[in-house]
């Protein structure tokens, strides 16, 4: 076993999905994401992909992100609107509530710990 993984995603099988009943505002996003490594105590690590649209979203977990390609906008509920692009990182903590919109399809790179 090799404890180093590279973030590829040739080989891995993608998931496809879209927002959950109830939190889509507008469009038809649609959601690819490839789950690089899973490891024990709910820490995931892989890449996500959205389609143009807008939803509601609700962390209550902890995850990085690095944007490699699109524009989106973030919006924390009572907060100000966050425009990411290609090569912009960030985190969401425990507990942000908004709206996600994908101007362009936008893809980014995550780590998530639950």
């Amino acid at each position: 076993m090799s404890f180093f993984v590279s973030i590829d995603i040739s080989a891995v099988e993608p998931e496809h999905g879209a927002p959950a009943e109830g939190r889509l505002i507008s469009g038809q996003p649609r959601f690819t994401t490839w789950n690089v490594e899973e490891a024990e105590g709910g820490l995931y690590a892989g890449v996500w992909e959205s389609t143009p649209g807008k939803w509601r979203i609700e962390y209550d977990e902890w995850e990085f992100c690095h944007v490699l390609f699109g524009v989106s906008v973030i919006t924390e509920d009572g907060g100000a609107a966050r425009t990411i692009k290609a090569g912009d990182s960030f985190v969401l903590r425990p507990g942000f509530k908004g709206t996600w919109e994908v101007l362009e399809t936008t893809r980014k790179e995550y780590v998530i710990r639950l």
